[in-house]
């Protein structure tokens, strides 16, 4: 079976046709895989740290190369394309320095001349089961912990980033051995078979709550480990002392920028009573600024979403949210998978827009007559991956962190966006497993050893 991937600004323009691998590709890939681990566990730290970093260098020089592929593969507007190719570069050099890290510890023996170790180790196979949205940071946020602490890998990118997917292994693949990096391409006949390979010892993924949970189960039905990042319907709370002019501005890009595409993308704006009125207007001004054009100019913000029915799901759920439509709400007239940014007016916290991930340049805004209360709806939802608080009393700021369901507060910044060294993960249903990134990954990608030596 064969599938293409499209330009979202202009569907006419096709990216690329492949063919989706079956059962024989997947298990030929795993056992290519598993005999290059055997080599690559046994290379040094520095051999792998010199390797992440030639990769680094090759990815810097190509680094045009793959943000204009990025615009026009997944419509991501182009100065967010540069950011992600950059930050791709430096996670790669980060890791490269991590893998030289101590690898373990030591610790008292019952015998005072024994020595007694616990030794990180790689886990072996590694599968990685990205999204298109972000093609090359989770990709490389997944792929260089696992290759500098000595793991084989496959990754199977979202259809939609195929394209975007092979061009990063024709970029990092030349700098290892081979078959220590691979890339499997197609869908859920692709994904299934590889997550429930004997012989894939971990799998990372990142997508929506239902696939999550399924591939859970199924890693989990043979013991093996599963790390899930499934999403989010962050809040952004702002309090009646916050700088409102500045939390408009930073919450419309971060509810409306890349067309809202991103898990960590701001879904509802929750405003104490009595700033609501001013509030509301300064947001929908910042919003109305935001420029929705051709993702390949260097002023776009917005961009397209990637495809009709992302689209048609997002006015879904506009329409059955019943609130009041304060600005967008229509497809725009262009020939790509374009909306108006769009914010809603909710009289409570019910419907799609105030309970489910929309993943569109949708936001819902509400009021909230005390803190407690907008901390109430804010935590009111299945999800908890980020939620933001706006005011300018830091310590008003740092207790309502400690009643916040998310596995990330962020005071006067946006909800978007998140430090590679940093843990990255969320609470409820937006997360399962370890936590991704930083100094955290090294736990999901080896596994300690206790060695005693006795004199």
């Amino acid at each position: 079976m064969t599938f293409t991937s499209v330009n979202p600004h202009n569907p006419d323009d096709v990216i690329g046709e492949w063919e989706a691998a079956g059962d024989g590709e997947v298990a030929a890939v795993v056992d290519r895989a598993r005999a290059a681990a055997k080599t690559w566990r046994r290379t040094s730290a520095a051999e792998r740290s010199a390797a992440l970093g030639r990769a680094a260098a090759a990815m810097e020089q190509r680094a045009g190369e793959v943000t204009a592929l990025t615009v026009r593969e997944v419509g991501k507007p182009l100065s967010e394309a540069r950011a992600e190719v950059a930050r791709g570069i430096s996670i790669l050099r980060y890791y490269a320095q991590l893998a030289l890290l101590p690898d373990g510890e030591t610790l008292p023996a019952a015998d005072p001349d024994a020595l007694l170790m616990a030794r990180r180790r790689p886990v072996g196979v590694v599968a990685l089961l990205t999204p298109w949205n972000f093609p090359v940071a989770i990709p490389l946020w997944k792929a260089a912990p696992s290759l500098a602490y000595g793991n084989a890998t496959v990754l199977k990118p979202s259809s939609a980033a195929a394209g975007t997917a092979l061009l990063l292994h024709e970029i990092i693949a030349p700098h290892l051995p081979d078959d220590v990096f691979q890339v499997l391409l197609g869908g859920a006949g692709a994904a299934r078979p590889l997550v429930e390979h004997p012989d894939v010892a971990a799998v990372s993924f990142t997508g929506s709550v239902p696939v999550g949970q399924d591939i859970a189960r199924r890693v989990a039905a043979r013991g093996a480990r599963m790390q899930a990042e499934m999403g989010g319907q962050n809040p952004s709370i702002v309090l009646a002392d916050a700088d409102l002019e500045k939390a408009a501005t930073t919450i419309a890009y971060a509810s409306m920028g890349y067309a809202g595409q991103k898990c960590t993308a701001t879904s509802r704006v929750i405003v104490e009573e009595a700033v609501y009125p001013d509030f509301l207007d300064l947001l929908e001004g910042a919003i109305a600024a935001l420029q929705v054009l051709d993702p390949s100019e260097e002023g776009t913000l917005v961009g397209p979403v990637i495809d009709g029915g992302a689209r048609s799901s997002a006015l879904d759920a506009v329409a059955a949210s019943g609130g009041r439509v304060i600005t967008g709400g229509k497809p725009l007239d262009a020939p790509g998978f374009y909306l108006a940014p769009t914010l809603v007016e909710l009289d409570g916290p019910t419907g799609p827009l105030a309970t489910e991930e929309v993943f569109a340049p949708v936001a819902a805004v509400l009021s909230a007559d005390s803190a407690a209360r907008a901390v109430a709806i804010a935590n009111g939802v299945r999800f908890g991956l980020v939620a933001a608080v706006f005011t300018r009393d830091l310590a008003r700021a740092l207790r309502l962190a400690n009643f916040l369901d998310a596995g990330m507060v962020r005071v006067n910044a946006p909800t978007s966006g998140v430090d590679f060294h940093a843990p990255f993960g969320g609470a409820k249903e937006s997360s399962y497993g370890p936590r991704e990134q930083g100094l955290a990954a090294r736990d999901f990608y080896t596994e300690s050893r206790t060695v005693l030596i006795m004199p």
